[in-house]
């Protein structure tokens, strides 16, 4: 049974929500700093979450699972969104995108590094396929980028850097908070990323105050790109199952491209529409999502 338009519909607003936060961080991390901007998202989602899940039922084992949990928060929200803040005073909005998501390429050879999972060719395949696809992005000058190279290079390893976090924190819940609803995670996981960056954002906090420009590109990443996005996600998984609302992750290059160019005038070149589509390959043939026919593997050939 295929999807009904209103799950469609969701799915597009969830990828165009979540494509925009590149751009927003964009737009703010560079007035804030890295460290403050992710410090402020995250308690502003946390405050939007909270009273969500606060009544629900299963929300009281977040106490017995606050450890894992405050682990989720780490990897999942608050380094990966100081990264991204990081890389995205260096590379534009697109690139950042496309390299964020090659996180089903490190799910998948996390998966086999850390749960032995068995990965066959069509898989094994889709992760060099994916990885060449960086390496093209990175490497081949996809988008024109004024400015030293060493702290390109820098932005870029942060995003894949951010993509690593968010497949260890994919894999330790699957393993570890599998029991805790998922809307309550994700509200609990803002909680801990808030508290963990908290002297972090003190610390840190520029000289002078960010324009109303920073703070209002802030409010709608905390808000709309954050706390409605994951309520609408979760909401997909219940209407649609995770297998089908996990294929936002393919939607989300192409919405931050279009984000990029038409609010802050990126480029879109050929190198790098080439480079984002084999890395989309990889993605869908590593997580599984396409498969080379049958036909094409190798097979044991039957003893007469």
């Amino acid at each position: 049974m295929g999807m009904k338009r209103t799950d469609l519909l969701l799915l597009l607003i969830l990828a165009a929500l979540w494509g925009s936060s590149y751009l927003f961080t964009r737009v703010g991390a560079g007035e804030f700093g890295a460290w403050p901007f992710a410090g402020l998202r995250a308690g502003i989602a946390a405050g939007l979450l909270l009273p969500l899940v606060t009544w629900r039922p299963g929300f009281s084992s977040l106490r017995s699972h606050w450890r894992q949990v405050a682990f989720i928060g780490l990897t999942q929200s608050a380094l990966p969104t100081v990264l991204f803040g990081f890389a995205s005073q260096s590379i534009p909005t697109g690139l950042s995108a496309i390299l964020a998501a090659t996180t089903p390429l490190f799910t998948a050879a996390l998966s086999r590094v850390w749960l032995g999972e068995r990965l066959g060719f069509s898989r094994l395949a889709g992760l060099g396929l994916g990885f060449v696809g960086v390496a093209w992005l990175v490497c081949n000058k996809s988008v024109p980028m004024p400015g030293d190279s060493g702290r390109i290079l820098m932005a870029c390893a942060s995003c894949l850097g951010a993509a690593v976090l968010y497949a260890i924190s994919a894999i330790y819940t699957r393993r570890h908070a599998a029991s805790v609803p998922p809307l309550a995670v994700a509200a609990g996981s803002q909680c801990a990323a808030a508290l963990l960056l908290l002297f972090p954002t003190i610390w840190a906090w520029p000289d002078r105050m960010p324009s109303a420009h920073a703070w209002g590109a802030l409010a709608v990443l905390s808000i709309a790109c954050t706390a409605v996005a994951y309520a609408i996600f979760y909401s997909l998984i219940a209407r649609v199952g995770a297998s089908r609302a996990v294929s936002v992750t393919y939607l989300l290059p192409g919405f931050g491209v279009l984000w990029g160019a038409l609010f802050l005038h990126e480029p879109i070149t050929l190198n790098m529409v080439l480079g984002c589509a084999t890395v989309l390959a990889g993605t869908a043939l590593s997580s599984g999502a396409v498969r080379f026919p049958s036909a094409w593997t190798l097979k044991p050939v039957s003893a007469l």
